[in-house]
């Protein structure tokens, strides 16, 4: 399978997926400027992975900021990990920044996958 590398800019956050190594993360700031557009190849990747996943996957998510365009695509993103078995959500957020805390907190109670909050 493929690796999408994306990297990361002011605007766009770094993305690795990467089943042979098992790197699967997001991280930087999201704020593209299109975002379905942006994270289109990312729900494909998830969809073709999702026909042959891991037995366990850690999916990473180290984002410092994203605006609310994004946030709808994050949340789609977590639909379409909730579908994997094994899925597991690593969730990192800078110690002093409640704000990134609460938004991981809200998207862990809107799918059904367990989370773990990390801080960095």
């Amino acid at each position: 399978m493929e690796i999408l590398n994306l990297e990361g800019t002011e605007d766009t956050p770094k993305i690795i997926l990467d089943k042979k190594n098992g790197i699967f993360e997001i991280s930087g700031r999201s704020l593209p400027e299109d975002s379905a557009e942006f994270y289109r190849p990312v729900l494909e990747w998830i969809a073709k992975y999702g026909a042959e996943p891991h037995a366990t996957t850690e999916f990473v998510f180290k984002l410092e900021y994203f605006n609310t365009a994004s946030s709808k695509l994050i949340l789609d993103v977590l639909s379409a990990l909730e579908d994997i078995k094994g899925m597991r959500i690593v969730w990192y957020f800078h110690e002093d920044d409640e704000d990134m805390e609460e938004a991981g907190q809200e998207f862990s109670e809107l799918v059904e996958i367990p989370f773990e909050f990390k801080t960095y």
